[in-house]
């Protein structure tokens, strides 16, 4: 069989919001495949915050995406052809091997990770089940340490990260409080994640409306966005608090990120410091079956709920990524190919 693979290679890197221009479509032919090799259809791109940082070519906990190489990012597809003991032609598979619409892969690989079977969409492994579900947990009960009764704070509550790091924190026994930008994301928030409040940073008063919506102050920030929230927070972080940043994506664009107030400039100038630090889901790699597994548990019971934005084409990965870093996507975002 012969394979025709689509794929957005970087082709510049950005200044500020990256335009189509910073890709470059490229089709190649895959027609053989080696022992213990198998190939992927891919069904549904990643899209997350995170790519924006790797198409600088800066200092980072992950080295940047190369110029003319494909777009680094996860997708989630099923074997059409295999040479291999391990997998099987209709095995379902996350596969972090950038942005390509068939892959052909060592059955050994470690950027390969197996779908368990289940009636949830194939999708869902690329949100709640997938890497920014597993970063919610670990981020949440390893760095953020959850204890009943203390008030959570999560920013970017209705996002793929976010959603699950508030439910969860509403499963562990805390007053979990999200902040959102804009009525719509914030009703989804109350009404479907069923959070205790929501913010909507977007209102005009989010220093007030936080202040009011936690009167015993804020025992675990999980930090997605950086900018005037942390800022509006800070102050109402209790003794003995932690956050977790995960990141920050208000920021993703400036210039020189040398520059930019992070959330580390504004926690460390604190006189009662929390305990924070930036951490990374891969840290916890040999325990991300377990967390799946529990994760994909809770969704089964419905105590956790998501959204997905699904767009169609391949080739409307670039719009979808500018999608994610200004907020117009609703929950996951996921190119459907």
């Amino acid at each position: 069989m012969e394979y025709v693979n689509k794929q957005l290679l970087l082709d510049k890197r950005p200044t500020g919001m990256p335009e189509d221009d910073c890709w470059k479509l490229n089709e190649e032919i895959i027609s053989t495949i080696g022992s213990n090799e198998i190939i992927i259809e891919v069904k549904y791109l990643s899209i997350d915050p995170y790519m924006r940082g790797r198409m600088n070519d800066s200092k980072s906990y992950a080295a940047p995406a190369k110029i003319g190489e494909p777009m680094t990012g996860e997708t989630a597809g099923v074997v059409v052809e295999s040479n291999s003991d391990l997998f099987n032609v209709g095995d379902k598979v996350c596969a972090h091997k950038g942005w390509q619409t068939y892959i052909k892969a060592k059955d050994t690989d470690v950027a390969l990770l197996k779908v368990p079977e289940s009636d949830i969409g194939l999708s869902s492994f690329l949100g709640t089940l997938g890497m920014p579900g597993r970063t919610a947990y670990f981020g949440l009960n390893r760095v953020g340490k959850p204890k009943s009764g203390e008030t959570l704070v999560v920013s970017a509550a209705s996002g793929a990260v976010g959603a699950v790091v508030g439910q969860l924190g509403k499963i562990y026994g805390c007053r979990v409080i999200g902040i959102a930008g804009g009525p719509e994301k914030c009703a989804f928030v109350k009404d479907v994640l069923q959070l205790d409040e929501c913010v909507d940073y977007k209102a005009g008063n989010l220093v007030e409306d936080l202040q009011n919506a936690c009167p015993n102050g804020i025992d675990v920030y999980f930090e997605n966005v950086g900018g005037p929230v942390t800022r509006a927070i800070a102050p109402l972080l209790n003794n003995g608090s932690r956050v977790p940043i995960c990141g920050f994506i208000s920021q993703y664009n400036e210039a020189d990120m040398l520059k930019v107030e992070t959330p580390f400039h504004v926690l460390g100038a604190l006189e009662n410091k929390p305990e924070h630090r930036f951490f990374v889901v891969t840290e916890w790699a040999d325990e991300w079956e377990a967390a799946t597994k529990e994760i994909l548990q809770l969704v089964k019971e419905d105590k956790v709920r998501y959204r997905e934005t699904i767009t169609k084409g391949f080739e409307n990965a670039p719009q979808a990524l500018r999608d994610v870093l200004t907020g117009k996507n609703f929950g996951k975002q996921i190119i459907e190919i």
